[in-house]
């Protein structure tokens, strides 16, 4: 059974794979301070930015990259994890643990249930009728004009999260790129520990062939439903996260484009990678920033930039690094 392409530490000697792990991850925990010794305070919010979308990122990953499973609607969460948190703090709710877990349960309930139909099709009927679910919210988020309509709902203040004597406030820069970070950071890691589990191994068989999956014994329909609900929840989160960053949350972020940007992130970095999500999403991020500086129209370019990685880079940047021939189970 084929497996994704090797993880970072994998993808060269032990030794100097470990080093350079431990020195990006040095310069990511660094970034606020040297930002601010150099002036450039002002890239720390798209900094966050990055990891905002490629928490995203890797939670479509899961869905399209392990599942198999190619979803317009993705949005949906993100939206819908934004809103969540964006009408707690208007109603005065201030609490970050209640809002990571209201959206949790509310775009984990979502998932079962937009899963549990939309699981039940295949191919083109399955982005077709995930879209549309995508849609629907979109348009139900138009109308609700207590909270904004299509003007969208703006936030005064952020999550706060208590540990003690220590208070996190996410209006802060560094506090919330921080917590994003420790997202991030656990988002991978148990990326990580899923795709060699027995869990992950069946759930590639699934996506390689679910019919012969399911001729051997697999619970084809429970494994994917599974995935979809955890991949569904986590781009709630992220759309928890958004909002905070950017203190407003708008229908548009339920729109199918978003699902186009997202799944565009996905390819750039790798599908089914552990670091295609991140890569991914700086990719695209930080050309459309560089772009857009040096031209009017930015996307006409990061179009190209994009059809040259299909054409030359089909595993995404993350494969670029990795081993010619990929690794098999035994």
């Amino acid at each position: 059974m084929p497996l994704e392409p090797a993880p970072l530490a994998r993808l060269a000697r032990p030794g100097v794979a470990h080093a350079a792990l431990a020195l990006f991850a040095i310069a990511v925990l660094a970034l606020p301070w040297l930002l601010r010794m150099f002036g450039f305070d002002f890239y720390l919010s798209l900094a966050s930015r990055i990891i905002v979308y490629a928490i995203a990122a890797t939670s479509l990953n899961l869905v399209l990259g392990y599942g198999g499973l190619i979803s317009f609607g993705h949005a949906a969460f993100f939206g819908l994890g934004a809103y969540v948190t964006g009408i707690m703090i208007s109603e005065g709710v201030q609490s970050g643990s209640a809002h990571l877990l209201a959206t949790i349960a509310i775009t984990g309930s979502a998932a079962l249930a937009i899963g549990a139909i939309s699981l039940r099709t295949r191919g083109v009927y399955f982005i077709m009728i995930t879209l549309a679910f995508a849609q629907m919210l979109f348009y139900l988020a138009n109308s609700v004009k207590g909270y904004g309509g299509d003007e969208g709902l703006t936030i005064r203040v952020r999550s706060l999260f208590v540990f003690g004597d220590l208070v996190l406030d996410l209006k802060n820069p560094q506090a919330f790129y921080y917590v994003a970070l420790a997202v991030l950071a656990a988002s991978l890691l148990a990326l990580g520990r899923f795709v060699p589990s027995r869990f992950g191994r069946a759930m590639l068989a699934v996506r390689d062939d679910d019919i012969r999956a399911e001729a051997i014994g697999f619970p084809t329909y429970r494994y994917k439903l599974i995935v979809f609900v955890v991949a569904g929840a986590l781009g709630g989160v992220a759309g928890g996260l958004s909002v905070n960053l950017q203190g407003y949350v708008s229908p548009n972020l339920l729109y199918w484009t978003q699902s186009g940007t997202l799944m565009v992130m996905v390819i750039l970095g790798g599908v089914a990678t552990i670091w295609g999500g991140l890569a991914g999403a700086a990719a695209l991020l930080l050309l459309q920033e560089v772009l857009g500086t040096w031209t009017e129209h930015p996307d006409f370019w990061t179009g190209w930039v994009l059809l040259a990685v299909v054409l030359f880079a089909r595993r995404g940047m993350v494969g670029l690094f990795a081993p010619r021939k990929a690794q098999t189970f035994r």
